[in-house]
């Protein structure tokens, strides 16, 4: 199925190419005119999938695609040992992504949905965040043995369990671990309203305070650690977990986490396909959202961004049968409990968290040939005794170009700078605010720790910014009203520079030879935008498209490349903006 929509693909790009050869007198523009931008990628089509027996439910029958297993050890070892060793032995070279549009976003999909890059965000929908719609647990409407735990938690570093809640659905519920009370349980809450608001499906997580009396096992429950082992869960099991949570008063603080929508099928993969899934045609690695992901994970320091914290969602037609079929698949992002300072029995490796991976060949290989002489970050990590459970989470030394996860992750390795200024772009627009109220999800008991939290990811925020909106123009968000182009400025809305730092500046390039038409000023307005008068085309919107083709390169000052806007004249309708291109210098344009 994968092989003949990709050979359908290349034909029909071959198709465009040659219509457009034969149209343009063999000059070939890159956004054709009337060519509508996709919003709205079509991985969503249902399809179906073959039907057997529940092994889990005599007389029931699965129609959803096969579970992946994804094993711990594997993963790892694959990613530390394997992948480096390939990569040696290939031709070193980089693509760029293959989902981005002709305004240079990501479309809607079954792996992302645009929200605060395209629509803007409130603190009110910010907090809201992936619970929108309801389905909160609700303690004032709890009584005694309500929660009924079905489930332990079958591997991670902080405890928990599945509850069955009356009247409310299953939630996972998971606590902080000893010497870290509230961290994991806040950054859950936290990281996830980030990710859900640039745009990834994630879980409601939610901080909960719960009485113990609320909880009821279910007879004879185990789970299976780490190792595979399965051990009961009983009421000593259940103890454990909650006497290591942080309290208040008889309430015992927790992580609920609602169960994702549809039928689970085991995470996804950072490389590759699914053979089974006919909407998955692009490698993973080469999606834009996934590749930009490395910069939200060094943003909050989730270097525990691997596939087993992922997961795959059947999601049927018929929602009242989740098991049937047909239906497609929905990619989630889970677990962000490691973010923001986790802190390990190791207090060497806790400091290289971000900075290193577990094992780290090219400094284990430079530190034997300089007899360690060279001082890293991590020698010179810091814990801030105000707010001691964010560990060595801070601002210094965080260089967002060289920040590292736990082991390598075939997406973030294919980041391209592209990818790297679609991500930070969206950083942008997450104001300190904004980030505030992120922060407050994560209900922490002591004030300090907000602060600092809150300043620490500022500072982040604009070690990104700085680094990532300052080669490729940061300038997006282009309207055409008639004649008038307008534009956002998101390195000036950001607030991260000096205003003295930009300067704007505008060139005009028309008809088939690009021939200059001038300078035409700009006028500078609040928050970042800008707007500008569009010259009309020496035909004055009449011929041929490439007659009325028109190229406005907006420089700000600050960045090394300009934005490139192409534009098609359409006379008295005004101006039809066709496409984006941020190019890396500010060297006019060719056909």
């Amino acid at each position: 199925m994968r092989s003949e929509q990709s050979r359908a693909r290349r034909l029909g790009l071959w198709l465009g190419f040659i219509t457009l050869a034969g149209c343009a007198s063999d000059r070939v523009v890159r956004f054709p005119e009337g060519r509508p931008t996709v919003w709205q990628d079509n991985d969503t089509v249902p399809f179906y999938t073959e039907c057997s027996p529940d092994p889990e439910e005599p007389g029931h029958e699965l129609c959803v695609p096969e579970t992946y297993v994804s094993p711990f050890a594997w993963d790892a070892v694959d990613n530390t040992v394997f992948l480096p060793v390939s990569r040696a032995l290939s031709v070193p070279g980089s693509r760029e992504a293959e989902n981005a549009n002709d305004l240079d976003e990501v479309p809607d999909s079954s792996w992302y949905q645009n929200r605060i890059g395209r629509f803007g965000m409130t603190t009110a929908e910010l907090m809201r965040g992936p619970c929108e719609g309801g389905g909160t647990l609700d303690p004032n409407a709890t009584a005694s043995g309500d929660w009924l735990i079905d489930q332990g938690k079958p591997n991670g570093a902080n405890p928990g369990f599945r509850i069955r809640a009356k009247g409310a659905g299953k939630f996972m519920l998971k606590a902080d671990i000893a010497g870290e009370p509230e961290r994991a349980t806040a950054a859950a809450a936290i990281a996830a309203r980030l990710y859900w608001a640039a745009g990834y499906h994630t879980p409601c997580d939610s901080v909960l305070y719960v009485h113990p009396s609320w909880l009821s096992l279910k007879p004879g429950l185990k789970f299976a650690d780490n190792s595979g082992v399965e051990r009961p869960f009983d009421d000593a099991k259940l103890s454990s977990v909650l006497g290591n949570a942080a309290r208040r008063g008889d309430f015992v603080r927790m992580s609920a986490s609602r169960w994702l929508p549809g039928r689970t099928i085991g995470p996804f993969t950072y490389a590759g396909v699914r053979d089974d899934d006919p909407n998955d045609v692009i490698p993973h690695e080469h999606r834009r959202e996934l590749r930009g992901a490395r910069l939200f994970a060094a943003w909050l320091n989730h270097f525990d961004s691997r596939e087993q914290n992922s997961m795959n969602t059947w999601m049927a037609v018929n929602e009242e049968d989740p098991d049937s079929t047909p239906g497609h698949i929905r990619h989630w992002y889970l677990d962000f409990g490691d973010c923001f300072g986790s802190q390990w029995d190791w207090d060497s490796l806790s400091r290289r968290l971000g900075h290193a991976y577990y094992l780290d060949l090219g400094y284990l290989s430079a530190d034997f040939l300089t007899l360690g002489a060279v001082e890293r970050p991590w020698d010179r990590a810091q814990i801030d005794d105000r707010a001691r459970i964010f560990g060595y989470f801070s601002a210094k030394d965080f260089d967002p170009a060289a920040w590292r996860g736990g082991y390598p992750n075939p997406a973030f390795h294919e980041m391209t700078e592209r990818d790297a200024a679609w991500a930070a772009r969206l950083i942008a627009r997450f104001t300190p605010r904004l980030l505030a109220t992120a922060v407050a999800s994560g209900n922490l008991t002591n004030p300090a720790h907000s602060r600092i939290l809150l300043d620490a990811l500022v500072a982040r925020r604009r070690a990104i910014l700085e680094r990532y909106l300052t080669r490729l123009s940061p300038l997006a968000d282009a309207t055409v009203t008639g004649s008038k182009l307008c534009l956002r400025d998101l390195a000036r809305a950001s607030g991260a520079f000096d205003a003295k730092r930009f300067r704007y500046t505008a060139r005009t390039y028309a008809g088939a030879r690009l021939s200059p038409l001038g300078e035409p000023p700009l006028r500078t307005l609040a928050n970042g935008e800008l707007c500008l008068s569009l010259p009309r085309s020496p035909g004055g919107g009449a011929g041929s498209s490439l007659e009325r083709y028109l190229i406005v390169d907006i420089a700000n000052g600050l960045a090394e490349g300009p934005l490139r806007v192409h534009l098609y004249d359409q006379g008295p309708k005004g101006f039809e903006l066709a496409g984006l291109e941020r190019p890396e210098t500010n060297e006019a344009p060719e056909l």
